[in-house]
């Protein structure tokens, strides 16, 4: 089958959403509190931009993460499960270690220790920030916060086992809340003039393969920088319950570093069939840049048929 009507057919099923607003392919990218950027910001460059999370062993459950405040001794403790809606409203909080305290001890994944994802629970507002630990065990970042419920995802490795762990706890953010349904389904999403185009389809229970090929004005883009050691992050979310799935870059067979774009390659396995919301972070012209896609994923019957 030809790309063009690969591309067709998948867009039945998949809709690239990447960005924190309802509309496909809003622009917001990771906000880091280290260099005080905004959404779309600069970021210093990375000597490895095709590992893919060297250093950690998987996490012991291969379902989606997320959907536990605890797990395995390890506690996510949000300083408060309430805050105010606005553009940069501070969030603190610990991971606790099995003996209770602050874990302080991390293995470093894609250049930082934890890795937070922020999402309302209609799956927008999306945002990927990298906080600060201080001292005293404590993480502090800020987030833009629009009214309505949030979904905090802590990824991380602790030094003590090893283990890669994503732990999710709800934010409640004050004011008038009015959910937002999710963009229909495509396999192009448009970004600051950035044209992602999704190619692949997910099998639940199987590893499947996405591709998404990075366009400007027409022209593909082949100078993708690194961002956090790759040319691309990926994460899904299962709409309902918000099982989160950090999916990883795919390198070259020949062990050569990959080609700064067009295409970034991602792999992973949806535990389910359902509906998944997947957000892209890529950085060009020394911003990076969320596009989005709402993905339905059919089971294996539907597939099948």
């Amino acid at each position: 089958m030809n790309t063009p009507t690969r591309i067709a057919a998948f867009a039945l099923g998949l809709v690239a959403v990447f960005g924190a607003s309802a509309g496909v392919g809003a622009a917001i990218g990771p906000f880091d509190p280290v260099t005080g950027s905004s959404p779309a910001h600069a970021d210093g460059g990375h000597p490895d931009p095709g590992h893919a999370d060297a250093g950690h062993t998987e996490a012991a459950d291969a379902g989606p993460a997320g959907l536990q405040v605890s797990e395995g001794g390890y506690t996510l403790a949000l300083a408060s499960g309430t805050a105010p809606a606005g553009p940069a409203t501070p969030i603190a909080f610990e991971v606790l270690g099995p003996d209770g305290r602050a874990v302080t001890g991390y293995q470093r994944d894609h250049d930082v220790d934890l890795h937070l994802v922020a999402v309302r629970r209609d799956l927008t507002g999306y945002q990927h920030v990298h906080p600060e630990l201080g001292a005293d065990g404590v993480w502090r970042a800020p987030l833009a916060l629009d009214p309505g419920t949030w979904r905090l995802f802590a990824d991380f490795t602790p030094s003590a086992d090893g283990t890669n762990r994503t732990l999710g706890a709800d934010l409640a953010v004050a004011g008038s809340y009015e959910p937002r349904p999710l963009p229909a389904p495509s396999a192009v999403a448009e970004v600051d003039g950035y044209t992602v185009v999704l190619d692949g389809e997910l099998t639940p229970g199987a590893e499947s393969e996405l591709t998404l090929a990075v366009s400007r004005d027409g022209v593909p883009v082949t100078d993708l920088q690194p961002y956090l050691g790759a040319y691309g992050h990926l994460v899904a979310l299962r709409e309902g319950d918000l099982g989160y799935l950090h999916v990883h870059p795919v390198e070259p067979a020949d062990g050569r570093q990959p080609a700064p774009g067009p295409h970034i390659r991602f792999a992973t396995t949806t535990p389910s069939a359902g509906t998944y919301r997947l957000f892209l972070d890529f950085r060009h012209g020394d911003v990076v840049r969320t596009a989005a896609f709402t993905v339905t994923v059919q089971g294996s019957e539907e597939h099948g048929s």
